[in-house]
């Protein structure tokens, strides 16, 4: 079977409808649907159910997609290992938001070196849309994101909650502030900012990185929402202001992986994730007692 009947097929079955597959394998839409309808053909059964809400997997589809994953899998794993130097007895590929990899997932890294050091380790920063895909695809092994969709043969675990923050460049900034950067923390942070403040008016400047919302806000002024994990010191320093009065709003941290696979060195890099964020947890809440509260106006109150 060609292999990339395979991609297509979990393309697809990411994505939800023939559009966005053929978007995110960059061919058009005519190539996704012979290449399903091949598939189909070889394998004597209807794969999914086409329809105004897009491509749904039928029983036999979702039959099919284990036995992709592992098509695709093997193929990858191939890759790696070949690839691998002496020494190295296997690899893993994790991808993960570039908030979390300010402070957190370097952790993790550290951890692996030291327990597993013979684990070559692939280091990815990624969006939510393109690490569920990767995951369903096989390509990569642990992704750690904000907000996962759910998918057949993936878990999910909750790590910790972002306790996100509005701040800003100096403590007298007005609120509406033109210099607002609205920083894309995905959907539940969307829905919740558009509840807090219904009227607010489009901003200026959007981002998708946060790394880049707050270059811009340290080195031209303004203010942004951002975790306080990463931004506690920042205030403390007195280079960031909270802006009183303002809610903080939550963002769960997850981490997402394939449910069938057993290996030592994935269980062992899962491990040290919970352990990592139950002390991301018990830190949080000691933070917490400590965090300026909604009307505070200055570094550390």
């Amino acid at each position: 079977m060609d292999i990339e009947f395979a991609r297509t097929f979990l393309a697809v079955a990411a994505a939800g409808n023939f559009v966005g597959a053929a978007q995110r394998l960059h061919v058009t839409q005519s190539t996704v649907s012979t290449r399903i309808q091949a598939l189909e053909s070889r394998l004597g059964a209807v794969l999914f159910q086409r329809g105004r809400g897009g491509a749904q997997l039928t029983p036999a589809g979702r039959r099919f997609l284990r036995h992709a994953n592992t098509l695709v899998r093997t193929l990858e794993q191939a890759r790696h290992e070949v690839g691998l130097p002496a020494g190295f007895r296997g690899s893993l590929t994790l991808r993960g938001r570039i908030a979390l990899w300010d402070g957190f997932l370097p952790q993790w890294v550290a951890h692996m070196r030291a327990r597993h050091p013979d684990i070559s380790l692939r280091l990815e920063v990624g969006f939510e849309e393109d690490i569920m895909r990767e995951l369903v695809q096989g390509t990569v092994d642990l992704g750690v994101l904000y907000t996962p969709e759910s998918r057949p043969g993936l878990g999910i675990e909750r790590l910790f909650e972002e306790r996100l923050v509005l701040v800003a460049s100096d403590p007298g900034r007005p609120w509406p502030d033109p210099g607002y950067i609205h920083m894309d923390w995905g959907a539940e942070f969307h829905a919740q900012f558009g509840t807090a403040f219904p009227d607010q008016a489009a901003p200026a400047i959007t981002a998708n990185i946060g790394w880049l919302v707050m270059q811009q806000i340290l080195h031209c002024g303004g203010s942004g929402y951002f975790p306080w994990r990463i931004t506690r010191e920042l205030v403390e320093q007195g280079q960031l202001w909270p802006m009183p009065g303002r809610p903080a709003f939550t963002l769960p941290a997850y981490m997402v992986y394939s449910l069938e696979r057993r290996e030592d060195a994935l269980a062992g890099a899962l491990d040290a994730l919970r352990a990592l964020a139950a002390q991301e947890r018990a830190a949080a809440g000691v933070a917490d007692t400590a965090a300026p509260p909604e009307s505070a106006t200055g570094p550390g109150r």
